[in-house]
């Protein structure tokens, strides 16, 4: 297998995933454009590295990034030339295991997405199993237990070359504030092996649920099981967490992992309402996108229009796109409108002088009495966006002129082309 990794059709394919994926540089500091002439020059040496077991991959980068639940990820950067290898290994062994995958294992799978165990999670409960097993696995990606990761990985992988290679990349050390760290156990996310080596690791859960007959749909580590009484769900979580804890080394997390009602709970970013009657969007979903959205408007203080336009306009699709299920139409129209009063936001600071506001009111149409008692206020941008000076002149119309896509009107457009 060893020498289907280093093969040159397999390399081409690594390579433009790698290019396309872009991402910043690990501890060398290569960027992604030093890439392809770095490897015509180095390859051949590489590659002979690699096939007489002697390659050894550098630590990765790790970043701390924050948590919406609170609480730090660290993220493991590795340098683009081992993202090339690791992508190549990926593409040899997906085909070797993702076909023995439980089919309620949704995460990081050719052709399966979150939006399927939503709505696999959404059908369970319509079916009467509406209570919820809501387990948190506690720093899964930080507790990864080499040595049982490994007896995973051979027992469909013969090749010991191959298993030495992703040995070494599972071992390669962490530098966080210039300090280099040995990794024991762990396998921090950010690499391209990382989503599915956690499959292969909880694959003995899902195919102990699927032995046991559980209705259950998991998406890397976030794993809901649904039954029909709280009761049945509080025996499904201790005997879980047993099984974790002897099989798999894991714990579970006991401020986070629950047994609720499937509405008082998100999943994937998505929630229902308590009829039962439709999926919707997580209130802290909604929160997190304002969130981000700030941030480009921040940004975007000194950009033009068009470019914070094309920026929210990228937001808007793939947020639409991801949440294309959620029938809740007052998320999108409140969210419609917050966006709206951003941009007046944003064009009120941007005008900045007092003489420039005034004439700007003007120049969309306010006569000078009106757009002098308005511009020469000393109040804030966020007071100024909401009052009848700019929801009259900044409106949605000349917002829409200026390319602005709305977030209802994208979801219906979805839903129209690709119905639910």
């Amino acid at each position: 297998m060893i020498e289907r990794v280093v093969e040159r059709e397999n390399l081409k394919r690594a390579l433009k995933r790698v290019l396309a994926n872009g991402g910043a540089p690990g501890v060398d500091g290569m960027t992604v454009d030093q890439l392809t002439p770095y490897l015509k020059c180095r390859w051949p040496e590489i590659k002979a590295e690699i096939l007489r077991g002697g390659y050894v991959p550098r630590p990765v980068r790790g970043v701390s990034i924050p948590k919406p639940a609170g609480g730090e990820r660290v993220l493991g950067i590795p340098c683009v030339v081992d993202r090339f290898i690791q992508q190549a290994i990926l593409q040899v062994l997906t085909p070797v295991f993702d076909p023995h995958f439980s089919r309620h294992s949704y995460g990081y799978r050719p052709g399966r997405t979150a939006q399927q165990a939503v709505r696999a999670g959404y059908a369970y409960v319509r079916e009467g199993y509406d209570w919820v097993v809501d387990m948190d696995v506690a720093q899964f990606f930080d507790r990864v237990n080499h040595d049982a990761l490994m007896a995973r990985l051979a027992r469909r992988v013969k090749d010991k070359a191959l298993l030495k290679l992703i040995r070494a990349f599972v071992n390669a050390g962490i530098m966080t504030g210039g300090v280099v760290r040995a990794r024991e156990e762990g396998t921090p996310q950010g690499s391209p092996l990382s989503p599915l080596l956690s499959n292969v690791y909880l694959d003995d859960v899902d195919k102990e649920l699927d032995r046991r007959g559980h209705r259950f749909c998991r998406y890397a580590d976030d794993c809901n099981i649904y039954v029909k009484t709280r009761a049945a769900g509080h025996r499904v979580m201790a005997s879980v967490a047993r099984f974790l804890k002897k099989r798999l080394k894991l714990e579970l997390n006991p401020t986070k992992s629950v047994v609720d009602r499937p509405w008082n709970r998100s999943f994937l970013g998505h929630t229902m309402t308590r009829t039962k009657s439709r999926l919707a969007v997580s209130p802290a979903s909604v929160n997190r996108a304002r969130g981000h959205l700030k941030m480009i408007f921040k940004r975007g203080r000194g950009w033009k229009l068009r470019s914070v336009v094309q920026n929210v306009n990228r937001f808007t699709r793939g947020w639409a796109a991801y949440y294309r299920l959620a029938k809740q139409w007052s998320v999108y129209q409140e969210l419609d409108g917050w966006i709206r009063r951003r941009f007046r936001w944003l064009l009120w600071r941007q005008w900045k002088r007092k003489r420039t506001r005034v004439q700007k009111l003007m120049a969309f149409g306010l006569d000078r009495d009106t757009a002098l008692a308005w511009g020469l206020k000393n109040r804030g941008p966020w007071w100024h966006s909401k009052q009848s000076h700019l929801n009259s002149t900044i409106t949605g119309e000349w917002l829409k002129r200026q390319g602005l896509l709305s977030m209802l009107g994208e979801h219906r457009r979805l839903n129209a082309v690709v119905p639910s």
